[in-house]
């Protein structure tokens, strides 16, 4: 949404694409964030050459190359937002920062060689299955493949949602969204607007509010805050961390035993919530006196039904003098305000939008083409979004998906996921080199009874009963982005590929 966003570089890789021969390989993963990246490398510890890596940016990272706004960080702690098999006793806070999550991820790709199994600037612009080859065919700016087997790791937070709002294009100042932060734009001493108050925003505002000359936040929704128990690791326990054997992975486990807990409140029973809400109120009671702005920032939903925000400097930025709330709905952008439904226009010099990602509608859906020639967004209009194990999808044989339907989490990393899928792909790969197999594809039964149980467990959870709209709902108001239940239960289902679900056929 930057103005200085161009088609031109696009279209000269295609142009140079347009001349190279089609290019083959037995496995190729799309995206090289962390479950791209981590599936890579249980595949070079596997012995395996025969795959490759298309990835649109021009390193690895994922959400964390692309994110680089003021305050970017995580809100898992540092030692449970890695991977198992590669901890990082230099963590230097609780809670990472967007830079050392990335040079995390960069260092991991370097010592397991990833990078030679990869192609970057390559954006995947179509995938369909030829039956008749029993391949998948692949065409993007870096030209044509072909694959036996695809695994796509697009990720859920890649494709930014821009708002639709009337006249939003002919802003004359600058304009950008939250993932494509443009550095080259100076916000000292100028009027903004941040619209969004989501787990991006809660960031932003309190890391430009104190530099520019006023800030009007848009809220469409308040979210539930909670403390953000961020502090800077000490020279002790960083060397204990390194030198201490088994510390490192006790303290890891200790901080996954807690994260664990709060799913009996969000899935199972959630009464138990309360307690929570209780810690966010006087939050929020102590943090903001107006009595005015306090009740303008409280949610009127359940807390946990959307995703719960950590922040300690939120509260505080939204009560500075120069800094505004505005709950009234945004009717239409000019070349120099923004007009609001009560008639109210604001003089503005720059806009960042801050409106989250496309999750539930991924706009990659459109252009991968399943064995009965419907694209994924088609079939997934007509029969739902459903998968299995997040790792499969009736009518797209051959493909496998990390992070599909129904494995995001709200309460604890979304890493130790991505590992147990990398189990279950990296396993399924192997029993077809064992068992020779040509096609494996997902059977519409298994399917069937998959999701049958974990809408069941979706039932009586808070994101269903919370009384909210989210982005884990998609557009038929079904939950298809998290999991229900215990993480651990999620990784004992994944351990092992059960063909039985499975339509397979051997390799002629």
């Amino acid at each position: 949404m930057s103005r200085k966003v161009t088609d031109k570089g696009v279209a000269a890789k295609q142009k140079a694409a347009a001349g190279r021969s089609v290019r083959h390989s037995h496995i190729i993963v799309l995206g090289s964030g962390f479950s791209g990246m981590g599936l890579a490398v249980r595949l070079i510890q596997q012995g395996r050459k025969d795959f490759l890596v298309l990835e649109r940016g021009s390193d690895v990272g994922g959400t964390w190359r692309d994110n680089t706004y003021p305050g970017a960080a995580c809100d898992v702690p540092s030692h449970l937002y890695s991977y198992s098999f590669e901890l990082n006793p230099g963590w230097s806070r609780s809670f990472s920062k967007q830079a050392e999550i990335q040079a995390y991820i960069q260092g991991v790709a370097d010592k397991y060689s990833v990078r030679d199994r990869h192609i970057f600037d390559c954006d995947v612009q179509s995938a369909r299955w030829n039956g008749e080859t029993s391949q998948w065919e692949i065409e993007t700016t870096q030209g044509a493949f072909t694959a036996d087997f695809v695994v796509s790791a697009v990720g859920a937070l890649c494709e930014p949602n821009l708002p639709n709002i009337k006249g939003i294009e002919d802003f004359a100042g600058d304009i950008f969204h939250s993932a494509r932060w443009d550095h080259e734009a100076n916000l000292d001493g100028k009027k903004v607007a941040v619209i969004g108050t989501g787990a991006s925003a809660i960031q932003i505002v309190p890391s430009i509010a104190g530099e520019v000359e006023h800030l009007d936040v848009y809220q469409r929704t308040a979210p539930w805050l909670l403390p953000r128990m961020d502090r800077a690791y000490t020279g002790i326990e960083k060397w204990a961390f390194k030198n201490i054997p088994g510390f490192q992975r006790l303290s890891r486990s200790a901080i996954y035993a807690a994260r664990e807990t709060q799913v009996v409140g969000l899935a199972k029973a959630p009464i138990l919530m309360k307690g929570f809400e209780a810690i966010a109120r006087a939050k929020l009671f102590a943090e903001i006196r107006d009595a005015e702005l306090r009740a303008k920032v409280t949610p009127n939903f359940r807390i946990g039904c959307k995703r719960m925000l950590i922040s300690n400097e939120y509260y505080p930025a939204l009560d500075r003098d120069n800094v505004d709330v505005v709950t009234d709905p945004i009717v239409e952008v000019t070349e120099k305000s923004i007009i609001t439904g009560d008639g109210t226009e604001r003089e503005i010099d720059a806009i960042i939008v801050a409106t989250g990602f496309h999750v539930t509608d991924s706009p990659m859906y459109e252009h991968i083409v399943g064995a009965d020639g419907s694209t994924m967004a088609e079939q997934f209009d007509r029969i739902g979004q459903q998968g299995y194990k997040g790792a499969a999808i009736e009518n797209f044989p051959n493909m496998f998906f990390m992070l599909g339907p129904n494995v995001g989490l709200g309460h604890t990393s979304m890493v130790f996921m991505i590992e147990s899928q990398i189990n279950y792909i990296a396993d399924a790969l192997k029993v077809v080199d064992r068992q020779q197999l040509g096609t494996v594809s997902v059977k519409p039964e298994a399917v069937r009874a998959y999701n049958a149980e974990l809408h069941k467990k979706l039932e009586g959870a808070v994101w269903s009963t919370g009384g909210c709209a989210s982005w884990y709902l998609d557009k038929h108001g079904n939950n298809t982005t998290l999991w229900p239940d215990f993480t651990f239960r999620f990784r004992e289902i994944t351990k092992n590929f059960d063909a039985d679900a499975y339509t397979t056929t051997k390799a002629s």
